[in-house]
């Protein structure tokens, strides 16, 4: 089922999000969800807040396949990037970011099971900015200047 993205201005996209404790059939559906709703409106990534969710579950599509992080820890973080992002959840808009070109996570996934991953540029990209959404963190509050989306 396609969820309604959150917009900006929404209070649970400003919420430090609780950690998953269950490992059940809601998660599934969410996730489920969380996957059709992100391929709908053609984006890289989105976090369980962005859907009205504030629990610590995010999904990343990029060019190296479709993730689901749960309770995703950052291990370390390396390097630097610098360049332009949008959101789901502020449309419309874009602004310049500077992350890091590497990192490592330790998460969990639908069944509770923990993995980690290295992630590098693009892709480690997409996954600080899905993991900020957890902590209440938007791109705009890291953004050198935000303007219109061209």
């Amino acid at each position: 089922m396609i969820r309604e993205i959150v917009q900006v201005g929404d209070p649970v996209l400003r919420k430090k999000c609780e950690p998953v404790t269950r490992f059940d059939n809601d998660l599934c559906l969410l996730l489920d969800d969380m996957k059709e709703t992100l391929k709908d409106a053609e984006g890289a990534g989105l976090a369980a807040p962005q859907v009205g969710v504030p629990i610590r579950a995010v999904v990343v599509d990029v060019e190296e396949g479709y993730f689901e992080f749960i309770n995703p820890i950052f291990v370390w973080q390396k390097g630097e990037q610098y360049g332009a992002e949008g959101c789901l959840s502020v449309r419309g808009k874009a602004g310049d970011v500077r992350r890091p070109s590497k990192v490592k996570i330790v998460f969990q996934d639908r069944k509770g099971d923990r993995y980690s991953l290295v992630a590098r540029d693009f892709f480690a990209r997409a996954i600080c900015h899905e993991l900020d959404h957890l902590d209440g963190v938007l791109y705009t509050d890291k953004a050198d200047h935000v303007r219109n989306a061209d």
